[in-house]
């Protein structure tokens, strides 16, 4: 009697466990795309409650078993590392009476960087419980649908803001316990894109979705009665994702088609038309026939998007894109703002160059910062504009070193993905890696993935991209 009720509630847990991952997706990005601080703590609280709940289902069923362990090393050890930042390495320093901890940690802010290592270890958690209940074809499918029908409504909710609104938006709540409303939603006129505070931010949301959805389509995941949804979808978000004006998004966006495009028309020249007499002949012109049919569809494919951006985004986006030189000058202000992205790199690498081997800690960086600016002081960036040179000065060597073992590790789970026998398990692989793909890409003069929903839609692609093959059908 007591095994079957053990097995009862272990399938029990294992349902609610997935479910209630999948309800988070959709809950998470209400608010939090304002950098709602309560709601990002209610968001790790949910994870680390359901990390309790594994550990209950894994005693009562017996399964232990983790997938992508390697790919979980990596986030463990920068978990540690961050940690170890936050520790005094010397004795306390006194000013005026006041301790300071600061002064005897590697980190420049401590208390952000226990906040980090609490972020961080919450997404870690959450990769290992999509990874462990993600365990069949149907919940796989389940889990691509939430993440697109989430886009997709954000899509919308951002071009209806923008189409409508003429005051200022807000949603509450009211918490009886501590008698004070609290907010979920603050929409400023003119400020922000759909329920995010930062467009680039937005655009983050929207370039995981696009990719994900193009790849699906793509790659032929889509059945053929559903793809009229999938085009509409895609074309919703692609919308709004134009709409934002967002540089780093648009270029994103090309990078995203390009690699789409060069994965699916990659494959093998084919070898049956050949003679035996011609066949090294016939398998050159193969290749080389492949590489001109690849190019010349990335070269229609690329034409077409631009001239589609100009006419939908119009004058603000060509507005945008003419400011672009400002931003890369190497010549500052009058000023003295420090504001552009060339000055923040520079000020950045300096503190690199400074702190070369355990960096300035993680979330400490606005602090350790205006020591290697040569600006005003009048505004402090708190965060590079470009997430790899973070890394660096965040965690030094150590914690690129561990950045690049993540790297490799997806890469290598990822490639064993898209090589299986089942064709929906290829698809949803490529969607994922593209949607990652813009992700990088954008990151390299934004910092979106600061932003908790986007940080966790990111966690949740590369569960997709590496999910091991209980979601595949056989071989025949």
């Amino acid at each position: 009697m007591r095994e079957p009720l053990q097995g009862g509630v272990a399938r029990l847990l294992d349902k609610t466990i997935f479910f209630s991952l999948l309800t988070l997706i959709a809950l998470i990005a209400i608010p939090s795309g304002k950098g709602v601080l309560w709601w990002d703590a209610a968001f790790e609280c949910a994870v680390f409650a359901l990390g309790v709940m594994w550990i209950i289902q894994c005693f009562l069923s017996g399964v232990w078993d983790v997938g992508g362990k390697s790919l979980l090393a990596p986030l463990v050890a920068l978990i540690i590392l961050a940690w170890v930042q936050t520790l005094p390495l010397s004795s306390a320093s006194t000013i005026e009476g006041i301790e300071s901890v600061a002064g005897r940690a590697v980190s420049a802010d401590p208390y952000e960087t226990r906040l980090f290592v609490f972020r961080l270890f919450a997404l870690t958690l959450a990769g290992a419980l999509l990874l462990r209940y993600t365990s069949n074809r149907s919940r796989l499918r389940a889990l691509v649908h939430v993440v697109i029908g989430v886009g997709v409504a954000s899509a919308l909710f951002g071009i209806t803001r923008q189409a409508i609104q003429n005051v200022e938006w807000k949603l509450t709540l009211y918490s009886p316990r501590y008698r004070v409303w609290v907010d979920l939603l603050d929409l400023q006129l003119d400020q922000g894109y759909g329920q995010f505070g930062n467009r680039n931010h937005f655009a983050f949301l929207m370039e995981m979705t696009l990719g994900l959805a193009l790849g699906l389509i793509a790659s032929g995941g889509v059945r053929r009665n559903r793809l009229p949804v999938y085009l509409v979808a895609a074309a919703m978000v692609w919308m709004a994702l134009v709409f934002t004006t967002s540089r780093g998004a648009i270029l994103s966006m090309f990078s995203q088609l390009i690699f789409i495009a060069l994965v699916v028309t990659g494959g093998r020249p084919s070898q049956e038309a050949s003679w035996p007499t011609n066949r090294g002949l016939s398998l050159k012109w193969g290749i080389s026939r492949s590489l001109i049919t690849r190019a010349a569809l990335v070269g229609c494919l690329v034409a077409a998007v631009v001239l589609s951006v100009i006419w939908v985004g119009g004058d603000t986006v060509v507005n945008r894109l003419k400011s672009v030189p400002g931003e890369l000058s190497v010549e500052g202000t009058a000023e003295r703002t420090g504001a552009s992205r060339i000055e923040i790199w520079r000020a950045t690498w300096q503190s690199i160059t400074a702190n070369p081997v355990a960096g300035v800690g993680f979330g400490g960086y606005w602090v350790a910062i205006p020591a290697y600016r040569d600006a005003s002081g009048e505004w402090t960036p708190e965060q590079a504009h470009n997430d790899y040179l973070e890394l660096l000065a965040s965690g030094g060597l150590i914690g690129a070193a561990l950045g690049t073992w993540f790297i490799v590790a997806l890469f290598k789970l990822a490639w064993e993905r898209l090589h299986t026998t089942d064709s929906y398990r290829r698809a949803t692989c490529l969607g994922a890696l593209a949607g990652l793909f813009g992700v990088a890409v954008h990151s390299l003069f934004d910092y979106g993935l600061h932003i908790t929903i986007n940080a966790f839609v990111f966690t949740v692609l590369i569960a997709i991209a590496v999910v091991n093959g209980r979601v595949e059908k056989e071989a025949p």
